[in-house]
């Protein structure tokens, strides 16, 4: 059922919808795609999509079947918060972290499913082959060689707020429905991030509530809006989200459960960027600014700027990590930083 007031997302740009043939179709829209798209349908054949269209339970009954007699880690919100998990007044995370096994949390799941106002419960991230027997194997999708990371997503009516990820992301709803709101990753500025390093998730979120913006507190966020997409996807459907762009994710049904597929175009090897800037926020951010602006220079140098000038000069073989990475040399570059930085 649509909300009653729509609010900004009845306003918004939908996202592009195409068709799909089959994996080799798939894999050339992912292949040329230059901003998000949805498919509609693409993982209807699952048998875990096909046990939620029966009803919440018969999903959880399909889940919990296959799932391995371990606790998982499991996020509960508190009633009252509209199903966000965000941070209080404190800046504290609103939300416990707890584990139980599977059927456990199923059963706290069915007590409180037709209160009127439940906690949200949400189970996030939970690598798909390493918790459960044959849940891959019955329901993936054929990433054409991609070396994805699949991960499914459980819960009950929950807003995640928006952020963004370093892989491509195919996010496919197998129970239930959501909503996703998403913005190119130069709108960083206008989504009023917060903290680096508290975070609900370990990524930097919007401090923005999508369901009440507060335009005079956070005035930029109608310039995000002229540049945002909405989709809402039911069982069945999959979204495309490039690396990096921002995704606030609402699970709208009162069981929901997504599966989505993570793979970098880069070498697992490489660092992470987000590290680096932690790096940086430790070891630059607070210098004079003289000595910011020439690390600012060096880092154009070395880093954003790299071309034949930065070598030229130095004989092959002894140019280090200046020359393109190995798996040898990022290893070697990694724990020289290590070293460092237990100093």
């Amino acid at each position: 059922m649509a909300d009653a007031d729509p609010g900004i997302f009845g306003t918004m740009a939908r996202v592009p919808e195409v068709r799909v043939t089959d994996a080799a179709d798939l894999d050339r829209h992912l292949s040329e795609a230059d901003g998000p798209f949805v498919v509609r349908g693409l993982i209807a054949d699952w048998p875990l999509v096909q046990a939620g269209r029966r009803g919440a339970k018969d999903a959880r009954a399909y889940l919990a079947g296959v799932a391995h007699d371990v606790p998982f880690a499991v996020s509960v919100g508190n009633p009252g918060t509209g199903g966000r998990l965000f941070y209080d007044d404190a800046m504290r995370m609103n939300f416990a972290m707890a584990r139980a096994k599977l059927p456990e949390i199923f059963a706290q799941i069915d007590r409180e499913e037709d209160t009127d106002d439940p906690r949200p419960i949400y189970l996030a991230s939970i690598d798909v082959r390493g918790f459960f027997d044959g849940l891959h194997e019955a329901n993936n999708v054929d990433l054409t060689g991609r070396d994805a990371l699949a991960s499914i997503w459980i819960g009950t009516r929950t807003r995640i707020a928006a952020h963004n990820d370093q892989p491509d992301n195919l996010a496919c709803v197998a129970a239930g429905r959501r909503r996703f709101t998403l913005f190119p990753p130069d709108q960083f500025r206008n989504l009023y991030l917060g903290p680096v390093d508290n975070t609900p998730a370990g990524r930097a979120v919007s401090m923005v509530d999508f369901h009440a913006p507060d335009l005079a507190r956070h005035p930029r966020f109608a310039d995000a809006l002229d540049h945002g997409l909405v989709a809402e996807l039911d069982a069945g459907d999959a979204i495309h989200i490039p690396a990096l762009w921002w995704h606030h994710v609402e699970g709208l049904a009162a069981f929901n459960v997504l599966v989505n597929y993570w793979w970098r175009t880069t070498p697992r090897w490489l660092g992470q960027p987000q590290d680096a800037l932690n790096h940086a926020i430790l070891a630059v951010r607070d210098l004079p600014a003289d000595q910011k602006r020439y690390w600012r220079q060096l880092f154009d140098h070395y880093v954003f700027d790299e071309g034949d000038a930065v070598t030229a000069h130095l004989a092959e073989g002894g140019r280090g990590v200046l020359d393109p990475l190995t798996p040898d040399t990022a290893d070697r570059l990694r724990g020289y930083l290590l070293r460092q930085l237990s100093r």
